[in-house]
């Protein structure tokens, strides 16, 4: 039994080394299989540029300029006040109503005023009487000396009245005119033409001395206070023309020109304030608007230009990516003006005219890789191609 069993387990055991030889081969094919193939040295990948991300460098003059910002605001505008206390009666504006210059625009009861101009102009005749009196007793002392009949003492009195009463008058005279004044500004008339901005006061309220009743504008000239570096503010002249935009009109542009510059620099931000002058011929522009805009220095001669958008930056150094010769290239370039407008930056050195740079903003672009600029009807092409295909499925 022990002798058979020995002779049937070498069998066995040849039978399980066979087993373990041909899973070892199968599975070191199967991992092989499972193994990506190299990719062979001559597949390499070609960037494809279409003519919107790739510009020509030019020659082209830039206009030199100072970039700026500030709020609107009416040039004339003003609070108007009560030049006299009383009850406000009737109120005939009210806010965003135009007038013109001299319209009435509110009424103060005038029965108190109304009263003491009365009793002034009584005060007032009865001082040109006293006046008539004196002037009479003078002219017949004035005879009476030259006869001898008075003494020069006696006539001097006389002197002394009359100028005492014409005194009297020209006082009562005064106060009188004060009197029609005080009447007369009990109507409150716009001092200019313009546009009530607010009405601060109702009919039925009392009003004093200097209380304010309305705030008008005038929007025909508009002004801004744009402060500047001051560094760049001597290139900046009285009657240099600006342009600039206003949230809320999209793309359109408005005009003006430096008017003022101050002679001081802020403290801290050691800027100088220009003002600008607008006019707002349709007053369209409103007190507030926010402006944002440029002032127009001067003109370069013909340099080379490229797109800001082109213009990469790394520790410290400008460059950009060119198409040449079928592949990427990489120049570092020296920078000079900027035209922020139309988005153009001049180089100074570093690039010559002609050569295509890369102006969209691609990322893990690498000198030597090759590049194509397809034709502007390639990618027409090819839709084309992708329909016909899929109206064959």
């Amino acid at each position: 039994m022990h002798f058979k069993k020995k002779l049937l387990s070498k069998p066995v055991l040849a039978g399980l080394a066979v087993i373990v030889i041909a899973g070892s081969v199968v599975g070191w094919r199967v991992s092989q299989a499972g193994k990506p193939e190299p990719k062979k040295a001559d597949d390499k990948v070609v960037l494809e540029f279409t003519p919107s991300d790739v510009a020509t460098v030019e020659m082209k003059s830039l206009v030199n300029t100072i970039q700026f910002s500030g709020s609107l605001a009416p040039v004339t505008q003003t609070t108007v006040k009560s030049k006299v206390s009383g009850e406000m009666t009737k109120v005939f504006v009210r806010e965003g109503q135009t007038v013109t210059q001299g319209q009435l625009i509110a009424q103060i009861d005038t029965v108190d005023l109304q009263a003491k101009l009365d009793s002034q102009a009584a005060a007032l005749a009865e001082s040109r009487a006293k006046l008539d009196i004196a002037q009479k007793n003078r002219e017949n002392n004035q005879q009476l000396l030259r006869q001898k009949f008075i003494s020069q003492n006696a006539y001097d009195t006389t002197q002394s009245v009359y100028e005492a009463a014409d005194a009297n008058m020209r006082s009562a005279d005064a106060q009188m005119r004060m009197a029609q004044k005080a009447i007369s500004d009990a109507e409150i008339r716009a001092p200019f033409p313009g546009i009530v901005a607010k009405k601060i006061v109702n009919a039925g309220e009392k009003v004093g001395v200097d209380s304010p009743l309305f705030q008008l504008v005038d929007l025909g000239i508009m002004e801004i206070e744009a402060p500047a570096p001051a560094s760049e503010v001597p290139a900046v002249r009285v009657g240099q023309v600006v342009t600039f935009r206003v949230d809320g009109f999209g793309e359109r542009t408005f005009d003006g020109r430096v008017e003022r510059i101050n002679p001081m620099t802020e403290q801290g931000s050691r800027s100088i304030t220009l003002y600008i002058s607008v006019a707002n011929r349709d007053g369209v522009l409103r007190g507030g608007m926010f402006a944002k805009g440029q002032i127009a220095l001067e003109k370069t001669a013909p340099a080379t230009v490229v797109p800001a958008s082109a213009i990469r930056d790394e520790a410290g150094q400008s460059y950009v990516f060119t198409i040449e010769d079928g592949k990427i290239g990489k120049r570092a370039v020296k920078l000079g003006t900027t035209e922020a407008q139309a988005g153009l930056v001049e180089v100074k050195s570093g690039l010559e005219s002609g050569l295509q740079v890369v102006s969209a903003r691609v990322t893990g672009l690498k000198p030597g890789t090759p590049a194509i600029l397809k034709s502007p009807g390639a990618k027409a092409t090819e839709e084309a191609k992708d329909d016909a295909k899929r109206k064959q499925g």
